[in-house]
């Protein structure tokens, strides 16, 4: 409703209030936004802003209509003000400052109900922008099989929309919904100065880690981190199960990255890596002789190919190997001392890093698990397997490198947090990678 008609409106129940005539019921409603204020004001705003508030009739997101403010509200100036703390520019921090919106919730508290929209509309592009800043934000490095897994920056109207969904809109803005569930906790510790300048400096480092994971992969997802060597299972944006893993060690690091687990092979075959046979395999035939493969099941091929046979290990150079000739392609037989144990999960990679059971059990009962040669052993094969597949791989039966698929896609991410939220607050791990550096924290100054 326009002012001037608000002013008539007035000035007429004044005259019926001098007279003693009744008061129509629409004149006793309080002053405050109808649609009216809030579509004028989105007229000119950008498509989104519009399209968004068209398809909730033109109802406030941050306002009540009297114009009083939702607990949302400061959350969300809190999150603007301490910007610098995600990573922005100058120019795109400059943009997200607060001053005006202040003003028009200043007047829309005194119920006027042209500040009422302009507040709401402004909060609401505000918020849009900083999402959108937050998601395109510096990231630490981690390749990805899939464009499809890395963050994605949303349109104004899709981060509207999933904050009006939200079952709360000031707990997802206080747990930053819009990032991954590890990112809020992590600001917060950074935003609370409890920390030293070491200290502050490994979660900032790790925010960027953690910038480089989607708010929410998908229903379901594994998560791994080699700091901690832990692995969770996530549905629908919470951990539902965890199991300790063995990791690569500090010469063979397990990468950060992400892919898609597409299938598990059940008694598989372990195809030694070539640095393996140059650095393990060799000097153990140049030891013992042919039987060092015998003895723990090794063949060796012409390649890797399905139809590929066995040849002589004996006709192979091994002094030559040992010395940094061209290996040939070794690969151990299911069962037994395989490494690879019962089962392996694959995801796709140029790195040749896979999930898998392992045989050595005793590595997984220490505190410090970077022990492996890059991939994932884990805890719990036959565990995860089940929530994975929906069935048990243990009962496949023992022919060799059994293929079953995985009834849909699951992502899987492998990163790196030497700092991490838990229940008992933030934890610190040790930088086995060496990957915590100095980074420059000058947007904490600026």
């Amino acid at each position: 409703m326009a002012r001037t008609n608000r002013a008539v409106l007035v000035a007429g129940v004044g005259a019926l209030i001098a007279f003693g005539a009744p008061i129509p019921v629409a004149a006793a409603q309080p002053y405050g936004l109808d649609s009216h204020e809030l579509r004028s004001e989105v007229k000119d705003r950008a498509g989104d802003l519009r399209r968004f508030y068209a398809s909730r009739d033109y109802r406030p997101l941050w306002l009540s209509p009297d114009g009083s403010a939702r607990p949302a509200v400061d959350r969300l100036l809190s999150r603007l003000d301490t910007a610098q703390f995600d990573a922005l520019d100058r120019k795109t921090l400059k943009k997200l400052r607060t001053d005006s919106v202040r003003r028009d919730l200043d007047r829309a508290m005194r119920g006027d109900p042209e500040a009422i929209a302009k507040a709401d509309t402004g909060l609401s592009h505000l918020y849009a922008s900083y999402v959108q800043a937050m998601r395109a934000a510096p990231r630490a490095s981690m390749l990805y099989e899939s464009r499809a897994l890395a963050p994605v920056v949303p349109t104004a109207e899709a981060a509207l929309q999933a904050a009006a969904k939200a079952p709360s809109l000031e707990t997802y803005v206080a747990e930053m919904g819009w990032m991954h569930p590890f990112y809020a906790p992590l600001r917060d510790a950074l935003d609370s100065n409890g920390y030293d300048p070491e200290r502050r400096r490994t979660i900032w480092e790790n925010l960027q880690r953690v910038r480089a994971l989607p708010a929410t992969p998908a229903d379901r997802y594994v998560l791994v981190d080699a700091a901690s060597a832990r692995l969770w299972m996530y549905e629908n944006g919470k951990p539902v199960d965890s199991m300790r893993v063995v990791v690569g060690k500090s010469e063979s690091q397990t990468p950060a990255m992400a892919g898609f687990l597409r299938y598990a092979i059940v008694n598989p075959y372990w195809n030694v890596p070539p640095d393996l046979v140059q650095r393990t395999i060799a000097n153990g035939v140049l030891k013992q002789g042919t039987k060092y493969l015998k003895t723990r099941g090794y063949e060796v091929l012409p390649s890797y190919d399905e139809s590929a046979k066995p040849i002589d290990p004996a006709k192979i150079d091994w002094k030559s190997v040992a010395q940094g000739a061209e290996p040939p392609y070794v690969r151990q037989k299911p069962g037994g001392g395989n490494f690879m144990g019962k089962v392996k999960y694959e995801f796709p990679n140029p790195k040749g890093i896979y999930l898998h059971d392992t045989p050595d059990r005793g590595l997984l009962k220490l505190d410090e698990r970077q022990l492996s040669n890059g991939c994932v052993r884990l805890e719990d094969a036959e565990r995860l397997g089940r929530w994975l597949l929906g069935k048990s791989v243990a009962k496949a039966g023992s022919k060799p490198e059994q293929k079953i698929n995985l009834p849909t896609l699951v992502p899987v991410y492998l990163t790196y947090l030497t700092a991490a939220p838990t229940e008992k607050g933030i934890a610190f791990r040790d930088d086995v990678y060496g990957r915590d550096g100095a980074p420059q924290m000058a947007a904490l100054t600026n």
